[in-house]
């Protein structure tokens, strides 16, 4: 039997994002932003708590809002959770974006944004980070006025690490009258940096939040939208009954209680980012400043080999050479043990790369492509 299924046009020309290989198991995991140490002790107490019967039955969510809400420092009305951080961005297509009406975005960043954009069909608005990675505040303000359905902005950026300080986010978001503004704080342990006591002053301020980061919960899937009470009604209409697991709000109440383990991660992450930096720096390997828990390296024409070197030892970072240039690569910050073992691989590969150019350096037959070994 032959059939043609209806598809729609948006999913068929959707190009952004897929999914990364398998097999990452038992390899230096810093291509995903992952929280490399693991989750705390306390949600592995909690989790193993779970009887039979609880697996049996639909989740309820009244207890578990009320805790990570205080978490938050918001009431339980103003804070939606989410079948991870992903489906908190979801839902403001559902919620505000027709095919064809415009969103608004600035790139290079997270790419979920578009991702979401071209299955809508949504028009995508779109302004460009700076060569030194700045954000474009008065760009983005001209562009506001045109009325585009959601501006979203990840502060600290990835992969940029960028942030944007609170006058810049208040410029914008007095300007966007008509716009839902989505501030993505996916890495707000490791900035400090938040406005979502702004919720309260701006019913059109939303601030998304993820577990999968500092928490250490990427596999159980948490996220969350954090915004002034009437707003988020909206934008639960959108949403199904279900959309959390319970696993998933027992181990968020159990990692927000144990606040020694995270806030002893934080820090470990900043020290050993700073280190790890002026490693790279100290070779001429240009980084740029980061929030977050990654750091956006720029190794130039030897970036590809170098890749490609770490992936042979096992070693997974980012390559972002198709959207900012080749070179470009985002490295996530691990245990100091792992930033060690990197900052070897990529000094040994780095020399090697050097070495190599300068053989080349002026023959128009240079297999630059060819990874040094």
């Amino acid at each position: 039997m032959k059939a043609k299924l209806p598809v729609r046009r948006a999913i068929l020309e959707r190009r952004t994002y897929e999914p990364p290989a398998e097999g990452r198991w038992n390899k230096v995991r810093l291509d995903f932003n992952e929280n490399t140490a693991g989750c705390a002790p306390a949600v592995r107490r909690a989790l193993a708590k779970l009887t039979p019967k609880h697996f049996a039955m639909y989740p309820e969510y009244e207890v578990s809002t009320k805790t990570l809400a205080k978490h938050f420092g918001v009431r339980p009305e103003e804070l939606l959770l989410t079948n991870g951080g992903d489906d908190a961005l979801r839902v403001f297509f559902d919620a505000f974006v027709d095919s064809k009406s415009r969103i608004l975005l600035s790139e290079p960043t997270f790419p979920m944004y578009r991702y979401y954009a071209e299955i809508c069909g949504a028009r995508i608005d779109n302004l460009r980070y700076g060569a030194q990675m700045e954000f474009p505040t008065e760009q983005a303000i001209r562009t506001l006025k045109e009325r585009p359905r959601v501006f979203f902005i990840a502060n600290p950026n990835n992969p940029t690490g960028t942030l944007l300080g609170y006058a810049e986010l208040e410029k914008i978001v007095k300007a966007a009258t008509h716009t839902a503004v989505v501030i993505d704080e996916a890495y707000v342990e490791f900035s400090g940096l938040t406005v979502v006591p702004w919720i309260k002053k701006y019913p059109h301020l939303f601030v998304t939040r993820t577990f999968s980061k500092a928490m250490g919960l990427a596999a159980l899937r948490l996220g969350a939208v954090i915004a002034n009470m009437d707003s988020l009604a909206i934008l639960r209409r959108a949403m199904p009954p279900f959309p959390v697991n319970l696993a998933a709000l027992v181990a968020a109440e159990a990692a927000v209680r144990d606040t020694k383990t995270r806030q002893a991660y934080v820090r470990n992450i900043l020290r050993v980012r700073s280190w790890f930096q002026g490693e790279l720096n100290s070779l001429g390997i240009t980084t740029y400043p980061s929030a977050g828990n990654f750091v956006l390296v720029n190794f130039g024409p030897a970036g590809p080999a170098l890749v490609q070197r770490l992936g042979q030892k096992g070693i997974l970072v980012r390559e972002r050479s198709k959207e900012m240039g080749s070179g470009f690569v985002r490295i996530t910050i691990g245990t100091e043990r792992e930033m060690r073992s990197v900052a070897r691989e990529i000094r040994r590969g780095w020399r090697k790369a050097q070495t190599y150019q300068q053989r080349y350096r002026g023959r128009s037959n240079a297999p630059y492509s060819k990874s040094p070994s």
